[in-house]
């Protein structure tokens, strides 16, 4: 009779143990990894808004776009007029779009219309303006709201909740707190 050679269920059981256990440990860490890069990309396209706000506006007779498709399409009806067509766009589709990125859901909010030269200016121009995200499930896929406005400031809600914007596109930053 030959002996068979093989691992006992014990044995078995054990290495299932070992691994669940180091499967406990490091999911978390994984968890927040994913929401901290989620945040850092949201924060990062806010930048982008700001900064592509403040290309705009030298281009635009010192206004800044009332529709963020005009950053993407600025050749478009309304934005800047005599915008070469060859010329480089301010963002890319992916912010233009508004559409659910990195776990964000994201919106903006124009200020006032302004009415100038619109030789200069193009029709969809305000003064100020407000780029606004919220975790698309807070605790999953992000903890902290943000929102990026004209003046360059950059603030949060630790709770998740939407960072308050006026009726004239600037956030009131006494509903968050501005990002150090």
């Amino acid at each position: 009779m030959k002996k068979q050679k093989g691992f006992t269920l014990i044995e078995l059981l054990i290495v299932v143990a070992i691994i669940g256990i180091i499967a406990a440990i490091a999911i978390p860490s994984l968890l927040r990894a994913r929401v901290s890069a989620n945040e850092s990309a949201t924060i990062g396209d806010i930048r982008t808004v700001i900064s592509a706000q403040a290309a705009y506006q030298s281009a635009n007779g010192g206004w800044y776009s009332s529709t963020i498709t005009c950053l993407n399409a600025p050749v478009g009806t309304g934005c800047i007029p005599n915008y070469p067509a060859n010329a480089p766009t301010f963002v890319d589709s992916a912010i233009s779009s508004l559409a659910s990125k990195s776990g964000y859901n994201r919106s903006f909010q124009p200020g006032a219309t302004v009415t100038a030269n619109t030789s200069v200016t193009g029709t969809n121009s305000t003064t100020s303006y407000a780029y606004l995200t919220v975790p698309s499930n807070v605790g999953q896929t992000g903890v902290r709201a943000f929102g990026g406005d004209a003046s360059g400031v950059i603030c949060f809600t630790p709770n998740g909740s939407t960072p308050v914007a006026a009726v004239s596109g600037v956030l009131t930053l006494s509903s968050c707190s501005i990002l150090q």
